[in-house]
């Protein structure tokens, strides 16, 4: 005995009256619903309306939208965005699944080591670097750190200045009675 969770989702098994008692409508409001494009069930050689799983679910989620108030052109939009962010999430994984694929297979794509200044240096596909004997240690140099050194460095070769005090801002009058300074 084959129980729903073992169903196809997409295997069109319900006939319409069937199909109307599992989503709680008239069979009218299905073929309604069919002629507006809502809810397509695939037909049979004798243009007998069938109706799936995933037909249902979405029959059923057309009377909570309706029961909310939208109106059957808003439950339209509403099942075209669905369905086009079904179709975008699909292309992502396949997307995602080609790239994981292109890292794996591309030559020497992930192969790198670390350069004499500690920079990353790519490596060709079956190549190694020189073997050395001594201890590196490597510490991130910050760029804020580098700047700051710099600026320290440029401070230590400039020559100092001494300034006088600053006393009353002097004028004309008081420039000319004060000899100048020395």
């Amino acid at each position: 005995m084959a129980f729903p969770s073992d169903l196809d989702e997409d295997a069109p098994i319900f006939a319409i009256a069937m199909a109307a008692e599992l989503a709680n409508m008239h069979p009218q409001t299905l073929r309604q619903y069919d002629r507006m494009g809502l809810v397509t069930p695939r037909r049979t050689a004798g243009r007998v309306r069938r109706y799936s799983l995933r037909d249902v679910a979405q029959l059923r989620e057309i009377a909570v939208l309706s029961n909310e108030g939208v109106s059957l052109e808003g439950i339209a939009r509403v099942l075209e965005l669905q369905r086009e962010v079904l179709g975008l999430r699909r292309r992502v994984r396949a997307l995602e699944a080609e790239l994981a694929d292109e890292r794996l297979t591309r030559l020497g794509g992930r192969i790198f080591a670390a350069g004499e200044r500690g920079d990353v240096v790519p490596l060709a596909h079956g190549r190694r670097t020189a073997r050395r004997t001594e201890v590196v240690v490597w510490r991130p140099a910050r760029i804020h750190d580098a700047e700051d050194e710099a600026d320290a460095d440029a401070d230590e070769r400039r020559p100092k200045r001494t300034r006088a005090k600053a006393s009353a801002p002097r004028t004309r009058a008081s420039r000319a009675k004060r000899p100048p300074d020395a």
